[in-house]
């Protein structure tokens, strides 16, 4: 077996390296540039019951430490996402995951329902994205424990019994509490986190350099603040007894940052600025892993996930 070889909310992985929502496309676009062997993981675009154009250009610009974008959840809608994507997502090698997204906890049920009919058995499993920092709703339910513990109680009863991670907002007050609401509320998994709210403004224009006043900051400038939320998290969770498998997710570019995320707890290691810098980032930081493990000494990479000694 392979040193790299894990296991998420009871999935098994080749490797903890998992595309992060609205980085791939919808599977197939990412599946064009690099091979799904490469990942442990593939999630789709966030979908909505409703087909969203999204947020008016510009919705991506370059920064020093990052990217800032400001997509806004577009995306086919559910009707066409199970009609036109689900059959695609078949031929990636890879564990698929599908992400949901909504306004209200009908949208967020809607799609949750679908996704756990056997007719989505791709999808192994589902991300709950309550997170979302480009859009006028998306985080309405990421910042408030009472909303976040009925959204994800209400998704997880439609799913059934296929595995739900929900994904958490940087931005949120107190993440180790919402972190627990929504693990007593029904989460199989937790991905920490989202972009981080950002804005960017050229003084020439004297305007954004996105299509909206701020938008979600991702990249090497967030990876220290997301190992510190992540170590928070890991560390609530374990004093609340209720410790469930966590993907860490923010500026990972190598496999140093990969190895961080793993220490303070993670058992995935989301990949997304990286995709977009360098389509052979995933193997880079592969082998990487792969070598540190050994230097480690251990068996597997999970013998050292959550090992970190302040």
């Amino acid at each position: 077996m392979s040193r790299l070889a894990t296991t998420l909310c009871g999935v098994s992985l080749r490797n903890p390296l998992i595309a992060a929502a609205g980085t791939a496309g919808y599977g197939p676009e990412l599946a064009e540039v690099i091979p799904g062997s490469r990942f442990g993981a593939i999630t789709t675009k966030s979908i909505t019951p409703e087909s969203r154009a999204g947020n008016a250009p510009w919705r991506v610009t370059d920064l020093p430490g990052g990217m800032l974008n400001a997509i806004g959840l577009a995306n086919l809608g559910l009707e066409r996402f199970l009609g036109e994507m689900l059959p695609e997502l078949k031929k990636i090698d890879s564990v698929m995951i599908g992400s949901i997204a909504g306004h209200t906890i009908e949208d967020y049920v809607e799609v949750a329902a679908a996704f756990g009919d056997p007719a989505a058995a791709v999808l192994q499993l589902v991300e709950l994205n309550i997170s979302c920092p480009n859009t006028a709703s998306g985080r309405q339910f990421g910042d408030d424990p009472a909303l976040l513990s009925e959204v994800v109680s209400a998704s997880k009863a439609a799913l059934g019994s296929k595995p739900m991670l929900v994904k958490l907002s940087p931005g949120s007050p107190d993440l180790p509490e919402l972190a627990v609401a929504a693990v007593r509320a029904g989460a199989d998994g937790l991905t920490v986190s989202n972009t981080i709210p950002a804005m960017s403004i050229d003084p020439e224009t004297r305007r954004s350099r996105i299509g909206r006043a701020s938008g979600g900051l991702s990249g090497p400038a967030i990876h220290p603040i997301a190992v510190r939320i992540l170590h928070e998290v890991h560390t609530r969770l374990m004093d609340e007894d209720c410790l469930v498998p966590l993907v860490g997710l923010g500026g990972v570019l190598s496999w140093v940052d990969a190895a961080e995320f793993t220490l303070v707890g993670a058992t995935g290691i989301g990949l997304g600025t990286a995709l977009f810098i360098d389509p052979r980032a995933p193997r880079k930081i592969e082998r990487g892993l792969d070598a540190w493990v050994r230097r480690q000494g251990a068996t597997g990479i999970q013998d050292l996930v959550g090992t970190f000694e302040a």
